[in-house]
């Protein structure tokens, strides 16, 4: 009997002569095999042994090469960049962490609560504990409770009720800068700050088009942040962390809605609040720069990876991401 590996062999063979006479006698159009996208060597082995089975059942294969990735645009020279139109200057800096206004957490928190003398019966949604009996938290109880238990506030904008105290606690663990975010809706009361280490960005046009964006030029950012050491605003004070992919270069259509983003991405640049400092999510590394957030396309001529063109929907999610980090355009802010 002969073994199923050599039975195995003979079909191979017999697939690969079968298709090497189509190739060369059969008039009848081919059926084209195209590559997996991805850029993992195995991708054009699948593309291959598909080949061989569709000749070994009499059809013609014509195989493709694999899309190819393009992150950046051809080169082009000093002249052709240009000053993105409505924006001035082509560079903004960021340094170091400013120092904060000298108000205690409680007097921030009180700042955007209405006092509830009476709360309802039901769970503060931080400590899990009810609002007419004391917070989960422990810690100096401010006075004034209500029914005997500790303060109960409502938010202004949003109507969520909470602990004072659990309010407190929460600004405790953040940023501390003076902004409240509604853990509930995630409503950002004052302006919100990030822990963004001190960087670089710069932005110009450039004369080639994006994919799905053939009738204006692009727009090019650079995003250049340095290694260095933690401050007391990141995971681990003291300690250096990496910035690994630097400089960055990101792209959006030269156009309104595109010229719009650019503009409340150089708001969420100066509020530190591009980059943080934290554990990368491809990479597992710790300590180091990371996107915080707000979706920026790195791929100029291809869509291979999910951060390139064209995406017709792309500059809404990012206009969506940074309402969400509490920046949003002057005519939005006029309508609320």
């Amino acid at each position: 009997m002969v073994p199923d590996f050599c039975v195995l062999i003979l079909s191979i063979i017999m697939a690969v002569v079968c298709l090497t006479l189509c190739c060369l006698h059969c008039r009848v159009p081919t059926v084209p095999v195209k590559n997996l996208n991805g850029s993992s060597p195995v991708h054009p082995a699948l593309a291959g042994i598909t080949g061989i089975l569709m000749s070994a059942a009499g059809l013609p294969v014509c195989l493709t090469r694999p899309p190819r990735l393009v992150l950046h645009p051809p080169p082009v020279s000093k002249s052709e960049v240009k000053p993105v139109p409505g924006l001035g200057h082509c560079c903004r800096k960021t340094s170091k962490r400013q120092a904060r206004r000298g108000k205690t957490p409680e007097e921030v928190v009180k700042k955007y609560l209405q006092k509830v003398r009476n709360p309802p019966e039901e769970d503060c949604t931080i400590c899990m504990e009810s609002l007419v009996g004391p917070s989960g938290y422990k810690g100096p109880v401010a006075g004034g409770g209500s029914r005997g238990g500790e303060p109960v506030g409502r938010l202004m904008r949003c109507g969520h009720l909470y602990h004072l105290q659990c309010l407190v606690a929460m600004y405790n663990n953040g940023n501390k800068d003076g902004s409240l975010q509604c853990p509930t809706c995630k409503t950002i009361y004052g302006v919100k700050t990030g822990t963004q280490p001190p960087g670089k960005m710069e932005y110009h046009t450039i004369p080639h088009s994006l994919p799905g964006h053939p009738d204006c030029r692009a727009i090019r950012i650079i995003y250049t942040i340095p290694p260095g050491i933690q401050g007391p605003e990141h995971p681990n004070p003291g300690k250096p962390y990496t910035a690994r992919g630097f400089p960055r270069h990101c792209y959006l259509p030269d156009n309104e809605k595109g010229r719009k983003v650019l503009r409340l991405l150089l708001v969420a640049w100066e509020r530190r609040l591009v980059f943080s400092v934290g554990t990368s999510s491809t990479t597992g590394e710790s300590d180091t720069v990371v996107w915080n957030e707000v979706h920026h396309k790195t791929e100029f001529g291809s869509n291979l990876t999910g951060h390139g063109y064209p995406d017709p929907g792309h500059l809404d999610n990012v206009l969506q991401e940074l309402r969400q980090q509490g920046i949003w355009a002057e005519e939005e802010e006029e309508e609320e």
